[in-house]
């Protein structure tokens, strides 16, 4: 009873409302419409029951509808003339025009676009509106009749739709609660009045209003056959829809039954349908009731043809889910039986017989203690459960670990030396550091593993190193490349919850080494990476870390593993890119490129005799020269290692076989004259010294991933602004140190002999060729500096002089790395002489002594030092260049008054050549002349200000 009361206070209430919004209405549409000339009955706009026309007597009414639904807009919106409006009415008619359904008179009201939700007539919606359009053409049809229009949007993602993202044909609806909710949202209960179709958008700011007719039902009396047995069809395909949706309740179906007009049936069956919002509108846009039911009709196929086969589905998991029950039923039978038999026994057995192993396994006691509990958890589980097999495996883990087993370590300084030079050549600053190693060892009687890094470019056999250490210790190596490694659990394992859980990479290798003291490489260490899986940089910090090591938790076996003995060996091809705390953690040993000599040396001693075995060629069957090895390192390889020399070698030996197979041959021989004959045309060149000094152009070093290489860098100078260009893919780097270059060459212009303005009024160019190779580095400063001096004085740069060095605003020049690999260059570039910073005069000693025997080393602390070497004469101040200007210049004026041709002629060409004179050394004089002479003395004067200003 409390309930109905409710209710009937709750509907009075409403009741009031009502009456009061339409009293507001009423009030605001007599204040805003102004008095309106008397109208004649235009008649109905658009659409008829018959489908024909009658739109063209409809254009007054229109207008007058329209203007009068624009008496409370700011401003006086306009719309088209009628004509345009009957138009439009007639056009947005002809989805109609089959129907019956009447038309009204064009209505302007405000509209509310939806998303995802269609509203049918005469039927009662709430919905939520939160955009600010929406809320201010809801509250623009409260102060009016509270009539809004409602609107699909074709997409709904769009946020802000304009007048093409909605249809054409919604919903005209009466609003009939509203109710403010947190965040500015707002609940509204509607209900459809009738179709409307849209004529024309007649604004869009500060909301949404269009012009509106409203389409009629057409009412029967007596429904038609035909419409009649489309009813039936419908109710009959939605009474299957109901049987077969898991969302949509029977219940409805009686009160969707009892609707007996054509129309109206088609709008509620297709309201409680579960399907697109373009298949319900495409309901809403069939004026017709005839062809909105057929439309409803194939919706209605459609969707039960989907239900069947998601029931199809359904049953099928069904009968799979039942499958498993009952193998799990008939498991529990097995399992039954199997204890009546006292095969269980097997699981107690193996239990036992893990007990009895522990002590032998020689595990430490809070170890032992923690493996005798699972195997005791393991005794009480079923054998086949998947817990049992996670316990199981988990034991065979514990005990397949290498508890106390260590090799017997080499001993013997003189064998473990003589081994490491057997398996390489050179890399003498690493075969000390791992002989030191053993010494220490075996004084100490025991030594913790150190953690070496190996950095050089790739090919130079940083991998090979660690496996010859790990032989001249008598250790067993294991690998793990860190290669493209972002998961954390590669290092510290899974945990024992996650399904196929196994340990980390580095408890496995120990495994597969058999010893708790092996040798370790981490390879490429430098390209490990990170993402939402972990850090494995981080993970390895408790493996690289000395300190932390005894005790590495792996996840999977969850107690601590000690590594303190394993000796860590890592390699990279550079230590930028290795995070800071984990390099600390190193020590860091330089495997530096090869020079020319130790690849040949390496060909022939390894390379050449290991590739012939592999292609099944014995020693006379192929004849490799030493100049052919040379060929082959300079013309078909670039590459600081041997990786490169390796293949090519190994394409010699292939020719090779098949030639001795086809021709039955004994013997190849590959000379430099059929080489290309083996490996095709020459791929390589190394720039050589031969070109002629030129103007601009220097010589600079750099380092490459693939060794040393020479820089060829252009200058030029060009009428400009004093812009500064460069070009050849140049880095940051290489752009600030150009940059500091010109700034230090305009502090000492006057030193160098250059005009002051040259910044102002010349554009300066560099150029570094080969440009689609990306070059960054601070080693070419002091190049790209001398290279503008050479341009700006016009000076010749020797092309025999290279050079490498950062530059600094004062033109101090600053150290850089790569010396060795940068003096190589030069040597096979045929440079003799080399300028250096002071402080690189340390990396001298690193060069090879024959290289270092063929080459002249100049220390330079400042650019000005390199100048007298690097251009071919030396720069004048600029008061000495423009006496040396004024010379040329009399000189020139005397040569040219000595000239044959009369005294007009002689005359002229000596006041000529004095004005140059005077011009150019800064005494000219102001008297003029006549004749030839007259622009001789005006060249004066100018030249003795210009004297004048040069000599301030």
């Amino acid at each position: 009873m409390q309930t109905d009361d409710k209710k009937k206070r709750l509907r009075d209430l409403l009741d009031d409302i009502e009456k009061i919004n339409n009293e507001i209405n009423q009030e605001a549409e007599t204040n805003e419409k102004p008095p309106q000339p008397p109208q004649e009955d235009a008649g109905a706009v658009g659409i008829d029951a018959e489908g024909g026309g009658g739109a063209a007597d409809g254009g007054a009414a229109a207008e007058q509808d329209i203007t009068e639904g624009e008496a409370d807009i700011d401003g006086g919106a306009e719309i088209a003339d009628a004509g345009d409006s009957a138009d439009a009415a007639d056009a947005d008619a002809e989805p109609a025009a089959a129907g019956g359904a009447k038309g009204k008179p064009a209505k302007v009201m405000p509209m509310i676009p939806l998303r995802g939700i269609s509203i049918f007539p005469y039927m009662v919606l709430h919905f939520d509106i939160g955009r600010e359009k929406s809320i201010s053409a809801l509250e623009k049809a409260m102060v009016r009749n509270q009539m809004i229009f409602l609107v699909s949007q074709r997409d709904i993602d769009t946020d802000l739709p304009t007048d093409e993202d909605f249809y054409r044909v919604g919903t005209v609806a009466k609003i009939k609660q509203m109710l403010k909710l947190p965040g500015d949202a707002i609940r509204v209960l509607v209900e459809g009045i009738s179709r409307g179709m849209m004529e024309k958008m007649v604004f869009e700011v500060p909301y949404f209003k269009c012009a509106v007719y409203m389409v009629d039902e057409a009412e029967y009396d007596e429904v038609p056959n035909r419409l009649a047995a489309l009813m039936r069809n419908a109710l009959a395909r939605f009474e299957d829809y109901l049987s077969l949706s898991p969302k949509a309740s029977p219940d409805v179906f009686p009160s969707v039954a009892s609707v007996e007009q054509p129309g109206r049936l088609a709008d509620v069956i297709t309201s409680h349908l579960d399907i697109k919002p373009d298949d319900k509108q495409s309901v809403l846009e069939a004026f017709d009731p005839e062809r909105r039911l057929e439309v409803l009709n194939k919706i209605l196929i459609k969707e039960i043809d989907i239900l069947q086969i998601e029931q199809d589905i359904n049953s099928k998991i069904r009968m799979q889910i039942n499958k498993t029950q009952r193998e799990y039923y008939l498991r529990e039978q097995m399992r039954a039986i199997q204890e009546e038999l006292g095969q269980e026994e097997e699981i107690d057995n193996e239990a036992e017989e893990w007990l009895s192993q522990l002590d032998e396994a020689g595990l430490p006691e809070n170890i032992r203690e923690k493996a005798e509990k699972e195997i005791k958890r393991f005794a009480k589980m079923q054998a086949s459960s998947a817990e049992g097999a996670v316990s199981r495996s988990y034991i065979e883990w514990i005990f397949a670990l290498p508890w106390n087993i260590y090799t017997k370590q080499e001993t013997d300084l003189a064998k473990s030396e003589k081994i490491l030079n057997e398996d390489h050549y050179g890399l003498e600053k690493v075969k000390e550091r791992i002989v030191e190693y053993l010494a220490v060892a075996k004084l100490s009687g025991g030594l913790k593993g150190p953690i070496l890094c190996l950095v050089g470019p790739p090919g130079v056999g940083k991998t090979s190193v660690a496996k010859s250490i790990a032989r001249a210790t008598g250790r067993a190596f294991v690998k793990m490349s860190l290669g493209g490694v972002r998961d954390e659990a590669e290092i510290r394992g899974h945990r024992r919850t996650y399904i196929g859980a196994i340990p980390g990479r580095v408890i496995s290798a120990v495994k597969e080494a058999g010893s708790m003291d092996p040798v370790f490489l981490f390879d490429e260490i430098d390209k490990i990476g990170n993402d939402f899986r972990g850090d494995p940089a981080s993970a390895l910090l408790e493996v690289l870390d000395p300190e932390q090591n005894k005790e590495f938790t792996d996840h999977y076996l969850e107690f601590p593993f000690d590594l303190s003995n394993v000796m860590f060996i890592t390699t990279a091809n550079t230590t930028d890119s290795i995070p800071r705390p984990l390099l600390d953690r190193m020590e860091v040993i330089e495997v530096p490129g090869y020079t020319e000599e130790e690849k040949v040396k390496i060909a022939a001693r390894y390379l050449i005799p290991k590739k012939m075995k592999e292609h099944g060629l014995k020693r006379g069957n192929l004849s490799v020269t030493e100049p052919v090895v040379r060929g082959i390192i300079n013309h078909y390889t670039r590459e600081s290692g041997v990786r490169n020399l390796e293949r090519e070698i190994a394409n010699l030996c292939r020719k090779a076989a098949r030639r001795i197979v086809e021709n039955d041959a004994s013997q190849i021989r590959v000379n430099l004259a059929n080489l290309d004959k083996f490996l095709g045309k020459k791929r390589f060149r190394y720039d050589t010294i031969g070109r002629a000094d030129e103007v601009g152009v220097t010589t600079g070093l750099a380092w490459t991933a693939v060794g040393g290489t020479t820089l060829s860098i252009e200058t030029t100078v060009v009428p400009g602004t004093g812009q500064l260009v460069l070009t050849g893919q140049l880095g940051d780097v290489m752009k600030e140190s150009a940059k500091a270059g010109v700034s230090y060459i305009r502090s000492i212009s006057r030193q160098l002999g250059i005009k002051d303005g040259f910044y102002k009024e010349d554009d300066l160019h560099i150029h570094i060729p080969e440009g689609a190779t990306p070059k960054d580095g601070p080693s070419a400063g002091v190049t790209m500096c001398c290279a503008m001096i050479s341009a700006l004085t016009g000076i010749p740069a020797r092309q025999d002089v290279a050079m490498t060095g950062e530059i600094t605003l004062r033109g101090k020049v600053l150290p850089v790395g790569g010396i060795r690999e940068k003096v190589l260059a030069a040597h096979r570039a045929g440079i003799r002489k080399v300028l250096l910073p002071v402080e690189n005069e340390k990396d001298i000693d690193e060069i090879p002594g024959n290289v270092r025997e063929n080459m002249e080393f100049t220390l330079i602390d400042d650019a000005n030092e390199a100048l007298p070497h690097v251009l071919t004469k030396a720069v004048a101040p600029l008061h000495t260049a423009h006496r040396a200007a004024g010379a040329s210049g009399r000189a020139a004026g005397r040569a040219s008054g000595k000239a044959p041709g009369g005294g007009p002629g002689r005359a002229g060409g000596r006041a000529t050549g004095k004005a140059s004179d005077r011009a150019s050394s800064g005494v000219g004089k102001a008297p003029g002349g006549t004749g030839g002479g007259t622009a001789g003395k005006a060249s004066s004067g100018a030249g003795r200000k210009t004297g004048r200003k040069n000599a301030d």
